[in-house]
């Protein structure tokens, strides 16, 4: 068996991106599963994939029984947050978190769980600006 994770696009706009993904763990676990493909052609601008222009603007998170690692996508993951337990993190004052700029940066955000035991739940909202240039 595995763990059943769910990704839902809640917010797709030219400017505002909302996904929310959650986990019910059987005790397996995650390893840098990307939640959010910055690559997708489903999020794209004008034809413009957002990729290294995303910014993390807001994480909501509830994370019960493991804790949960985002990390930026690139040739050797970034990380983003380690979160446990419940709240948010909120970094609209100053306009989000932007991808950093390491080797083989994406821009996508990777999950991995630890210490996960059976019946273990994360769901996280991230709340993110595309930043695609405009012409």
């Amino acid at each position: 068996m595995a763990d059943v994770t769910t990704v839902q696009v809640i917010a797709n706009g030219p400017r505002n991106l909302i996904v929310r993904v959650t986990d019910v763990s059987d005790g397996t676990g995650l390893a840098a599963m990307k939640i959010v493909d910055a690559q997708s052609v489903a999020f794209a601008v004008g034809g413009q994939v957002p990729g290294v222009h995303l910014k993390v603007r807001r994480i909501a998170y509830d994370v019960h029984g493991m804790v949960a690692r985002l990390q930026w996508d690139a040739t050797d993951p970034v990380d983003l947050a380690t979160l446990s337990g419940f709240g948010h993190l909120d970094f609209r004052r100053f306009q989000g978190i932007p991808g950093p700029g390491a080797a083989g940066a994406t821009g996508s955000i990777l999950l991995t769980t630890m210490g996960a035991g059976a019946g273990s739940t994360v769901t996280i909202v991230l709340e993110m600006i595309k930043g695609v240039p405009q012409a």
